[in-house]
């Protein structure tokens, strides 16, 4: 299976996921399977196990070394490793190549099942259970077919193996002096977060907070879309414009309940708000998915970690929102 290439109508709130699984040898001999997932969208192709190269130093034991992809560079994560489970090596084992962030990595499974097309509303977030024995590294359960198949956060797996990569708060000091310059260094905005990470829900809203923005926090696109209703509703019954509430969402793109992308397609639809600046800030911000967000009218588009392009284009958006109403 090599360049899935398949494409879903922007904002139906439908996602893709391909389906894997790891085998674990038990003490009785047979093997336990977990089955898990990951986005479509951020998988570049499926292939056999390469031959690897060993590298000097890695950062983890589940980096197995590095391969060679169309000229490309690859490291190779052994998942299982990373995952704390007692695998052993496969010559049949996969390998699923992703890229997110503008970072492409490869992971070792035991192998892949298939495609499954879902609703967002079908993933449920982890149980508090769930994230402790998954060290925080799962996002979403979904039942399918009689069996529990946990979505992976590959970003976070990503950014801990090199630190690099990882989302961090905005240097308010930095953005001070830039904001000087800035015609609109005086206001005080206000923003709607939608995010269901609750660590990226609060760097995001700590960062704009520095950049001189009052933050509201959602973890969904369903509880962004009830706070709009809310302030749409509010605006009315005081005839206030729906500016005396919020300037500027800010939204993640995978998210139980209701996607980014559903989220800007209804606020894009809707008379009252259908003015109100949308940022989508997600690690599927690629130049091959860009088309997605523009088919439901995002203003902008900004991978992470860029905190610092999204603080001042969030400021900037809300800004000229503003002046077209002066």
């Amino acid at each position: 299976m090599s360049n899935t290439n398949i494409l879903l109508e922007s904002g139906t709130n439908e996602l893709e996921i391909v389906e894997f699984y790891l085998e674990e040898p038990t003490p009785s001999g047979k093997n336990y399977v977990g089955y898990y997932g990951v986005n479509v969208a951020k998988v570049l192709e499926i292939i056999r196990l390469p031959r690897v190269t060993e590298m000097p130093q890695t950062p983890h034991p589940c980096v197995l070394g590095t391969f060679n992809l169309r000229d490309k560079v690859v490291p190779l994560v052994d998942l299982a490793l990373w995952l704390g489970k007692d695998k052993g090596a496969n010559d049949s084992d996969k390998v699923v190549v992703t890229e997110f962030n503008r970072v492409v990595s490869a992971f070792r499974v035991s192998g892949v099942t298939r495609i499954h097309r879902l609703s967002w509303e079908q993933i449920e977030p982890p149980s508090i259970q769930v994230q402790i024995y998954s060290a925080n590294s799962v996002t979403g359960v979904v039942q399918l077919d009689k069996r529990v198949v946990f979505i992976l956060d590959m970003e976070k797996i990503v950014a801990e193996l090199n630190p690099g990569l990882a989302l961090k708060e905005l240097d308010a000091e930095v953005f001070v002096e830039r904001r000087k310059t800035l015609p609109d260094k005086d206001m005080v905005f206000k923003a709607l977060i939608a995010d269901d990470s609750t660590t990226i829900r609060r760097m995001i809203g700590s960062s704009l907070e520095k950049a001189g923005f009052e933050v509201t926090r959602t973890i969904n696109g369903r509880i962004a879309w009830d706070q709009l209703m809310e302030w749409k509703a509010a605006a009315a019954a005081g005839e206030q414009p729906i500016t005396d509430f919020v300037h500027i969402l800010v939204s993640d793109i995978e998210m139980p309940a209701m996607d980014g992308h559903s989220l800007t397609r209804k606020v894009k639809e809707d008379p009252v708000l259908k003015k109100l600046p949308v940022i989508l800030f997600s690690s599927l911000i690629t130049d091959s998915l860009r088309h997605k967000g523009e088919a439901v009218g995002a203003d902008d588009q900004i991978s992470k970690p860029e905190m610092l392009q999204l603080a001042e284009r969030a400021r900037a958006l809300a800004w000229e929102r503003l002046a077209t109403e002066a």
